[in-house]
């Protein structure tokens, strides 16, 4: 076989006889998040809505949960029940992230027969769908998971006397987790005649769980020596007795592009949030909130991704993703949220 020279190399390259590889093909270094660890869809239910703003119907509590049976006077008749009733408004506001593709570049990349992470298309379409999870965990975060929120909100203490609008600390041993979610949950019931069933926890107050007294006390005898009970999100649901308990670990960078890395939590490590909540939208039942997800383009998909061409000269096309969602707190006594619970 006759040496190859530079020139009959650059005569093979562009007869597409010779393909250097300039990058592995079967690895590449992508910090995507695992979906699993997303939560804004994890804790209220999606309602699906037609318009982009509208109103929903609200029934008072104080009325449905009056006894308003009256005994009946002879020849007379009660007085008929009032049931109020009252609307209020959601909107719901379109976010969008758009991605390009340089054609020219893509050109190379491709005669090259690159990684399948060079496939501009695919890779972008990713990444599109991990930020949108990051983003929509940023706006659950801005709407349930912080102070200033819910009308019921407590912080946390070291003190072992705490006074009103304050608990015992998890991280501090005096303190019984159990038994104050179990009281604040009788709280809420007394308040609306609903019981808690969801719970998020920030990272900081699952790892103090984890190892509080008070919780392995209740799980050591469940272990054997070849199976140790180990303390998971089902088993503190379990403790809790909440239908869901999620741990609120989704990530991001909050430096702006060309700034150093900032990265954290995306929920408040040391908070939780204790709510009552139904699976899907419902008519009959209260939720504390809502996430409304309005399809703008009409076709049914909560999150189309579009792919277009870029002006003439440019040689590029671009990839949108679009969005519309309200996370809005639609019954405020039906979520308490804990502040430093660590």
């Amino acid at each position: 076989m006759a040496k190859k020279t530079a020139a009959s190399i650059q005569a093979d390259i562009a007869k597409g006889a010779f393909r250097p590889h300039t990058a592995l093909s079967n690895m590449a270094l992508a910090y995507f998040q695992s979906d699993t660890k997303a939560f804004a869809k994890t804790i209220f239910p999606i309602c699906p809505v037609t318009l982009s703003s509208d109103n929903y119907y609200v029934f008072d509590k104080e009325d449905l949960l009056r006894d308003n049976w009256q005994r009946k006077p002879a020849y007379g008749k009660v007085d008929p029940a009032v049931l109020s009733e009252h609307t209020e408004s959601y909107a719901c506001v379109v976010d969008q992230m758009i991605m390009g593709i340089d054609r020219i570049r893509q050109t190379d990349l491709t005669r090259r027969q690159g990684p399948g992470a060079a496939d501009p298309r695919t890779q972008r379409a990713r990444t599109m769908a991990g930020q949108a999870n990051i983003h929509q965990d940023v706006l659950f975060a801005k709407a349930f998971f912080r102070t200033g929120v819910w009308g019921h909100e407590e912080a946390g203490v070291d003190s072992t006397t705490p006074t009103s609008g304050q608990f015992i600390k998890f991280s501090n041993g005096n303190s019984d987790p159990v038994a104050l979610v179990d009281d604040r949950k009788t709280v809420m019931e007394q308040n609306t005649g609903r019981m808690p069933n969801r719970m998020a926890i920030g990272v900081n107050v699952f790892n103090a769980l984890k190892k509080h007294p008070a919780i392995l006390e209740r799980v050591k005898y469940g272990g054997t020596t070849a199976n140790p009970a180990t303390i998971t999100e089902n088993v503190l649901s379990q403790l809790f007795g909440v239908e869901r308990l999620t741990v609120q670990r989704s990530i991001m960078n909050r430096a702006k592009l060309g700034q150093k890395a900032d990265m954290g939590y995306i929920g408040d490590p040391n908070g939780f949030l204790l709510a009552y909540a139904t699976d899907t939208p419902s008519i009959d039942e209260p939720s504390a909130g809502y996430i409304f997800t309005w399809d703008m383009l009409g076709n049914g998909n909560i999150m189309p991704v579009l792919n277009y061409d870029g002006e003439p000269g440019t040689h590029s096309e671009f990839i949108e993703g679009l969005m519309a969602t309200d996370m809005k707190k639609t019954a405020d006594d039906l979520g308490m949220f804990f502040a430093d619970a660590v």
